[in-house]
């Protein structure tokens, strides 16, 4: 979408008559240029619905903000006693219950920002209907809100790592950088979900689907190095592979994320690219069909 503005003097009595401004809406043809300057200029607009998402979360709850820890205590917990007791599940020589809170932290920050994004811009109609703004800001505040609970849980793994004497070497300084990798795969995911889910509403359906497979697709209950080396770069199409592992290895100091770590960066910048492309392309229908 196209705007452009010129004025025109309209000529009176005095002659003191402001100028009138025009606005001039042209619908873009062909792929849409990318144009992420406007998240910028827009950029208050996305600090508000990131804290209209935080809110909208925990309004009229019991517990607020604890869901943020009671969630992945929970699911450690199952998996400890299914995984670590029952199957006796390896953990790569750590105590099963921080092997996998470490990492159900990234996950959750990726399932949560995955599910929020892929089902944001049907969840915003009344807004898209009615004023324009650059609609990549919903689906991006949608992953953004996550973090609150992340940073929440991350005090809890701390305290664990102090519980089970483990101290984490020099690699935690590249702890940030899986951050933002697994911030890029929900964003990248969370693009082309909510886009196809503007033109066919059967992608809410598939959502919570696709989550379920993913999570055990991904090494949270188990170590990556169960899966055979032959595998390991097929294994590290999954972006999570990589953002899990670098997590294990920065905090708990497992082996390093050998190739699989690149294959998981390129396929998040391939599916990020393609996924913002896609948006931009359909982005200009988003108010006659939601």
């Amino acid at each position: 979408m196209l705007l452009t503005t010129d004025t025109e003097v309209q000529p009176s009595a005095e002659n003191h008559a402001p100028p009138l401004l025009h606005v001039h809406i042209k619908r873009s043809q062909g792929w849409a240029a990318l144009n992420l300057h406007e998240l910028w200029e827009y950029r208050e607009l996305l600090y508000l619905l990131t804290w209209r998402d935080i809110r909208v979360r925990y309004k009229q709850t019991v517990l607020g903000g604890a869901w943020a820890v009671v969630q992945p205590l929970l699911m450690m917990v199952v998996f400890s006693v299914f995984f670590g007791r029952l199957m006796n599940t390896p953990s790569d020589g750590l105590p099963y219950p921080v092997f996998s809170f470490c990492a159900l932290l990234p996950w959750q920050l990726f399932a949560f920002g995955l599910t929020q994004a892929g089902n944001s811009l049907v969840a915003n109609q009344h807004v898209i209907t009615k004023v324009y703004f650059p609609r990549l800001l919903v689906p991006l505040s949608a992953v953004i809100a996550g973090l609150l609970d992340f940073a929440v849980a991350f005090v809890v793994l701390l305290a664990l790592m102090a519980f089970y004497a483990i101290v984490p070497s020099i690699a935690i300084l590249t702890l940030p950088f899986f951050i933002l990798l697994a911030l890029a795969s929900a964003v990248a995911a969370g693009l082309w979900l909510s886009a196809l889910n503007v033109q066919y509403r059967d992608v809410r359906h598939i959502i919570p689907f696709l989550t379920q497979v993913w999570l055990f697709a991904t090494p949270i209950a188990y170590s990556g190095n169960l899966v055979p080396k032959q595998w390991q770069l097929l294994y590290g199409l999954n972006p999570m592979v990589g953002v899990v592992d670098g997590f294990r290895w920065a905090l708990l100091g497992t082996p390093p994320p050998a190739a699989s770590i690149f294959v998981s960066a390129t396929v998040v910048g391939v599916a990020l690219i393609g996924g913002l492309l896609y948006f931009r392309r359909v982005e200009k229908t988003f108010a006659d069909v939601v």
